[in-house]
This record gives structure tokens, C-alpha cells and sequence, in this order.
């Protein structure tokens, strides 16, 4: 009873505004009742216009002048509804205004403000309901009726018919909100009710039940959009988590719109006198063609219809939209309308990146994340994946910085940055790649995981310090594009049987060489990946690991710290392996180490650096192996080189002459009686150079007696090579011979990489 009696008298010492039981923490049920409730408030709002705002005769008047001005807006215009005005519909059903503190006295001054206030907490009230598009009564249904008792006629609604409504039930009333998620459409899953109609939301839900975007992505970039001032659209392409390309087929798709392609741009200006080209590049819209009634436009974002009216306006005519990607926009817009000097665009930059000391560390560092440095650094890359580059060159001469693109197999220049930004440009990409900017006079290694249209990208970077800077070399590695597949990689006939059947072997040597870039790795990918079952364990030591591959235990050399093929191999064989891959053999120390892994039970697959795959024999007894060990652990030799494939859409077919039909006599797979070979033509598919793609040529040398012989006997290569062709192997010439014949190749192509004495 005492601890009662102390807290009632705490109770009573507290201020008024504490005696509230809901805020009382030590407050018992004893303590409640003799407290009672507190006494409610009596404010006397005294509003002398309330009769005049509530008039039934002048909502009646607003609401029918509202519908008025809707309806004549959306014949015009054939959008949505504008956002609700002061004096738009309030509808008298709707909750009165709660009472405010205000003294009587400010109100009796300011009605007005008072009166707006109210109007617009309704108007918005009304707006959230009349723009549910899909809340629409159905048909048969009897619509609501307002608080007098009389039937309200529903808002009319514009409906982004892309999406399809939801079913709401017979007994759903226009205008009830969605209650759940789940009550919305699968592809709209996500999206909020309130936006779920409009085109951007549409484009989204396209997107993501067509697999070009997930719920990760999508949250991600939702969250920097609210954050910053950019579309939601806008982020997904500008994070590189949608390419343009698919983003335009969205549009298209959800629109109704047509996907125009790079042929479908005009030769000439059009509407030049009407439209600047400033805007036209601000709006990334090109006109197309003029008519007598219409003005018809490529446009990269046909959601943002500000631009669109601002054209219509401009022409005086209504326009036609097409959806274009925003590269082939810019492109086009820059043939048509501009043609800068490349003295000017030097003068451009030499202003961005104005006078430093190439030894001044911190300020280079500082223009390296200047925007026209990253602007310049994007565009390379850029480009480079949409020319579908396989390495990227970018070095530095006296008086210029060469980029050059190897587009399958071929070096390519492009259009040179200016001189002054070398410094500048290169010291960007070591920071991308995590490297020692201060660092010129040593060669260095890096990596940098990119993202563009929509593409996972793993860029390895090379530098090496040159007499006028750093040369800079980056391999674009596409994780989605690449397929370990022997049929897409061009092995077929007899080379694909022979290294199907050493794959086979329960234990040695199968070795894979070839020059830098001729696709030993994915050879050895492709060849994992067969191997790759639940009943064997793979170890692979790799410089550096190109491609992640689930269920393979993948160890980078980092000869920095001594972790370098062999201490890596004597790691591994402690494992307990089935399969193991060395990335290259470059000393006898890990020659030997593989070697006897190979006698110890374990398939061993790795490369070296020769021209044929007699010659890799050779090289390990060059190296130190004993011959006695090669011969009995080396299963087979893969040698191989990469040709430009043949584009299916521009090659041309013609009779080659007898000298040259001479070539396929013999040839497994080619009848010489009706032989078609095929040269290239150029399209824009191919962009002009009528090729797309490369495909393998290769020889395998199989391990037979015979040439075990040899080995002992320290044949040379050209013995070695004699010897297997005897036992029908097919040299790379020939293998490139069969593919000529079949239209995959030339054969120019066959000769550019692979000798006639091979015959």
C-alpha cells in the first residue's frame, strides 16, 4: 500500500502535460482509476466561411468544371490526368478537417489561406483515388454513390493497356486501393500500386519477366533513384544493370513502338531549321522523315513526353515515334549535324586538363577522377564492347596516344584521344585496376570488373614503361558470352574425336599449344568442363584465373609471396585430385612435378608456347624432362590457331579455279566434284569487314608406339610430324581447308595463320 501511495504522489507532483496514462511507465492498474481520464479538448474553430466551403451547390459547380477541364485535357493530349489544382474536385463525403490549435483570431484574419489549405488536403485525397487505373468499376457493376445520394460519375482514367488488370472481384468499388502486392499482376511484382500503370513501370515489368533484370539490381538502383534526381529508367541504363539494347526493346515492346536499327537513319538533315542540334542531342532524338501531317522522330527514351510535345510545338505538326539506341542517336546525330576538327577537340581537352606536372602524384591522381578523364576512359571502353574487342591497346608515341581495338584476331585503330591526356588517361585505368600510379619504370598486372549494357566484364590490364609512357594492354573477358562448348569453339571431324578419346584416358598428359591469343584457355575450360562431374575432384593453378567455373577448385599464382606453379603443384597433389590443370609449363621444376602427377594416377592438363604439336615434344626435352617420362605420361598434343569466321549474311559463294581445287583432293568430308568456297563482302551486321566471330583449326597428335619410338630415339619435330600424318593426323592447313569448303572460312584466313609446309 505504501508503494502505491508514493507513486500516486509522484502522479500528482508531475506537470499536467505528463499525466497522460499512456506515457506513464509506473502507472498500475490501482493508479489508473484514480486518475481518471483527462478532460478533452474544447477548441472553438469559429470559422465563418465553413457553410460557404461546404456548400453543396458549389462542390457540385468544381467538380463539374474539374471533369471539364480532364476530359478537354486528355483529348488533347491522350495522357493521364494532371495533378489536382487548389480548386480541383473535393468531395463532400470525405472526412472534415480535423481542428487545429489556431487562435481564433489568426483565422479570422487569414480565411483564405485557411480555406486553400482545406481544399488541397481533399483535392489530394481525391487525386490518390481517381488515379488507380485498374480500380475501375466492371462492366454490369453499379457505381457508388456520393453522400447526398447520388450517383458520382467515375473520373475517366487514360490506361496503359501494356499491362494487363487485374481481376478485382464482382464486389470491388472504383477507386479501392490494392491490398497486396500479390494482387498485382506477375510481371508487375514490385512495382508500387499507385505507379503500376505508368509506361516506366511497364518497361520494368518487361525487363524483369524476360530475365534482363533482378530484384537485386533493381532495389539497388530504386534506392539511388529516389536518392538523386534521374528516372528510375535512366539509373538502370546509366549503373550498366540494363543494356541500351534491351532497355530499347522494352520500349518498343511496352509502347507499341518500332526498333529502329543503324540502316534506318537519314543520309540528310531533316527539319534542320526547326529543331537545333543542341537539343536534339540534350533530348537524344533524331528526326527521320517528314509528312504532310506528321514529323517522324527516333527517339532513345519515348517514356519522357516533354520532349516530344516540346518538338510537336516546334514543327506544328504531331510526331511519329521510333526507338532508337542512344549510340546509334549520337552517332547519327554527329554525321549529320557536326563535323569537329580534330584541332578543336584537342583544344577541348587541353583546356579540361589544363597545365600539371606529370611528377606531381597527387594532382595526377586528382585529374585521373576528373570527369572528362572518366568521360574519355568510358568511351574506350565503350566502344571496345561494342565492336566486340577482344584486347584493348592504348600507347603512347611522341606526338600521339594510339588506341587500337584486335576485333577477331585483327588490330583495328580508332579515332586517337589528344597527346596531352596520356598521362592522365593511363593513370585512370591503374586506378580502376588497383594499381601504383607512381609506379612508371616497372611493369604491372591488375584487374578491373566492369559492367557495360548489361554485361559482367573481368578486364586484365597490362602496363609496360616505354620511352614516351606507360603501354597499356586490356583483355575484355565476357563471363555470360563464352560457351565451353568443343562444337561452338569450331572442333569437328577428326580432331574432335581425337580429343574426345585422350579426354577419355584415366590418367596422363594432355597438352594444349599455340601462340598468346589463340585460345589455348578456353580449349582447357571447355575440356574441364567435360571432365567436371561429382565423381572427380579438379584443382587448377592458373596466372591469372579467367574464368570462374562452379564445382572447380581454382588457386591464382601470386609469385609475390612464392605462391608460383610448382609450390603450388606440391600443394595440390596432397589434395587428393582427380583432374589437374597448370595453367602453363614454364621451368623443368613444374614440368616435372606434372609429369609425376601424371604417373602417380591423375589426368593433367596444362599448355605451352610452340607452333605445332609435334614441336611440343620437343620443348619438354629441351627443358630438361627425361625422355623415358615423356613417353610414358604424355597421352596427346593439341595444337591450334584461331580464324575469323565467315559472316552468314553477307558471304559470297564462287567456283574456285583447278589449281586451287587441287587443295581439297583427299580431304575427309569435301567432295571435290562440287566444291564452293566463299570470300567475304562486308555489312553493317559485320560492320563491313564481312567477318563475325572466330572458330578453332587444330591438329592432335595422338601418343602411339611409333612415335614413342621416335621420342626415345630423339627424333626431331619434323620427324615427329611426319610420323603422325602418316597415322592419318590432320594438319591445322588441312583442318582450315575443310572448313573453307564447308563456308566457315577462307581461304586467306587458313593461310594468314597456318603454313603450307604443314601439308
Amino acid at each position: 500500500m505504501s508503494d502505491v501511495l508514493h507513486r500516486r504522489q509522484r502522479q500528482q507532483d508531475r506537470p499536467p502535460a505528463a499525466t497522460d496514462p499512456m506515457f506513464d511507465d509506473d502507472l498500475d492498474i490501482d493508479s489508473m482509476s484514480d486518475a481518471g481520464a483527462p478532460p478533452e479538448p474544447s477548441i472553438d474553430l469559429n470559422l465563418d466561411f465553413e457553410d460557404e466551403l461546404l456548400d453543396a451547390a458549389s462542390l457540385e459547380a468544381r467538380e463539374a468544371e474539374y471533369r471539364q477541364r480532364q476530359a478537354q485535357r486528355r483529348a488533347n493530349t491522350g495522357s493521364a490526368p494532371a495533378p489536382a489544382t487548389p480548386d480541383a474536385l473535393v468531395d463532400p463525403a470525405g472526412p472534415p478537417p480535423e481542428p487545429t490549435e489556431t487562435a481564433d483570431a489568426d483565422l479570422a484574419e487569414q480565411p483564405a489561406a485557411a480555406e486553400l489549405g482545406l481544399a488541397q488536403a481533399q483535392a489530394g485525397a481525391a487525386e490518390r483515388t481517381a488515379l488507380q487505373p485498374w480500380h475501375q468499376p466492371d462492366e454490369g457493376q453499379a457505381p457508388a454513390e456520393d453522400a447526398g445520394g447520388e450517383v458520382a460519375e467515375a473520373p475517366s482514367v487514360a490506361v496503359d493497356h501494356a499491362a494487363p488488370a487485374p481481376d478485382l472481384g464482382a464486389g470491388t468499388a472504383p477507386g479501392q486501393q490494392i491490398a497486396a502486392e500479390g494482387d498485382m499482376p506477375a510481371a508487375m511484382a514490385g512495382v508500387p500500386a499507385a505507379a503500376a500503370d505508368t509506361p516506366e513501370a511497364g518497361v520494368i515489368a518487361y525487363l524483369r519477366s524476360h530475365g534482363k533484370l533482378s530484384d537485386g539490381d533493381l532495389a539497388r538502383a530504386r534506392k539511388l533513384a529516389d536518392d538523386g534526381a534521374e528516372p528510375l529508367r535512366t539509373m538502370l541504363v546509366r549503373l550498366g544493370l540494363v543494356s541500351d539494347r534491351d532497355m530499347a526493346a522494352a520500349y518498343a515492346a511496352v509502347l507499341d513502338l518500332d526498333l529502329i536499327a543503324a540502316e534506318d537513319y537519314p543520309d540528310a538533315p531533316v527539319a534542320e531549321d526547326e529543331l537545333s542540334l543542341r537539343f536534339l542531342k540534350d533530348v537524344r532524338m533524331v528526326p527521320l522523315r517528314e509528312h504532310a501531317d506528321a514529323l517522324e522522330l527516333a527517339v532513345a527514351d519515348p517514356v519522357d513526353d516533354s520532349a516530344v510535345r516540346a518538338v510537336e510545338m516546334a514543327a506544328g505538326r504531331p510526331a511519329r515515334l521510333r526507338v532508337g539506341l542512344p549510340t546509334e542517336i549520337e552517332a547519327a546525330l554527329e554525321r549529320l549535324y557536326e563535323t569537329p576538327e580534330p584541332a578543336e577537340a584537342d583544344a577541348d581537352m587541353d583546356a579540361d586538363l589544363g597545365n600539371f606536372s606529370e611528377e606531381d602524384i597527387e594532382h595526377l591522381r586528382d585529374l585521373a577522377s576528373e570527369a572528362p578523364v572518366i568521360r574519355l576512359v568510358n568511351q574506350i571502353m565503350q566502344r571496345a564492347v561494342e565492336s566486340r574487342a577482344s584486347d584493348v591497346h592504348i600507347e603512347p608515341f611522341a606526338d600521339e596516344l594510339k588506341v587500337r581495338y584486335r576485333i577477331d584476331g585483327i588490330l583495328k585503330e580508332t579515332e586517337s584521344p589528344p597527346v596531352r591526356s596520356t598521362a592522365a588517361v593511363i593513370s585512370r585505368i591503374k586506378i580502376m585496376a588497383k594499381l601504383n600510379i607512381a609506379e612508371r619504370r616497372l611493369p604491372q598486372d591488375g584487374r578491373i570488373p566492369l559492367r557495360i549494357q548489361g554485361k559482367e566484364l573481368d578486364l586484365r590490364v597490362s602496363t609496360v614503361p616505354t620511352m614516351f609512357g606507360e603501354s597499356v594492354v586490356m583483355r575484355l573477358l565476357d563471363k555470360e558470352s563464352v560457351r565451353f562448348d568443343f562444337d561452338a569453339l569450331g572442333f569437328d571431324g577428326p580432331p574432335r574425336e581425337r580429343v574426345l578419346e585422350i579426354l577419355e584416358q584415366p590418367y596422363g598428359i594432355f597438352l594444349v599449344t599455340g601462340p598468346t591469343g589463340s585460345g589455348k584457355s578456353t580449349t582447357l575450360y571447355t575440356a574441364l568442363s567435360r571432365l567436371n562431374t561429382e565423381a572427380r575432384k579438379i584443382i587448377t593453378v592458373e596466372d591469372p584465373v579467367e574464368y570462374q567455373v562452379a564445382g572447380i577448385n581454382q588457386i591464382p599464382v601470386k609469385a609475390s609471396i612464392g605462391m608460383t606453379f610448382a609450390h603450388a603443384l606440391r600443394a595440390i597433389v596432397r589434395q587428393d585430385p582427380d583432374v589437374i590443370m597448370v595453367g602453363e609449363m614454364r621451368d623443368l621444376e613444374t614440368a616435372r612435378i606434372a609429369v609425376q602427377s601424371a604417373l602417380t594416377g591423375h589426368v593433367v592438363l596444362s599448355t605451352l608456347h610452340t607452333n605445332d604439336a609435334a614441336s611440343g615434344v620437343t620443348r619438354l626435352l629441351d627443358m630438361g624432362v627425361e625422355d623415358y617420362l615423356l613417353t610414358s605420361t604424355i597421352n596427346g598434343i593439341l595444337a591450334q590457331r584461331l580464324v575469323r569466321r565467315l559472316c552468314p549474311d553477307c558471304r559470297e559463294p564462287f567456283r574456285p579455279r583447278p589449281e586451287m581445287a587441287a587443295r581439297f583432293l583427299s580431304l575427309p568430308g569435301v567432295d571435290e566434284s562440287d566444291l564452293m568456297l566463299y570470300h567475304p563482302r562486308g555489312c553493317d551486321a559485320c560492320q563491313g569487314s564481312g567477318y563475325r566471330g572466330r572458330l578453332v583449326i587444330a591438329e592432335v597428335l595422338v601418343m602411339t608406339d611409333r612415335i614413342r619410338q621416335a621420342v626415345l630415339n630423339h627424333a626431331t619435330a619434323t620427324e615427329v610430324q611426319r610420323i603422325a600424318i602418316e597415322q592419318d593426323m590432320l594438319t591445322m592447313y588441312q583442318d582450315g581447308l575443310r572448313k573453307a569448303a564447308a563456308g566457315h572460312t577462307t581461304v586467306e584466313e587458313v593461310l594468314r595463320v597456318a603454313s603450307v609446309a604443314d601439308d
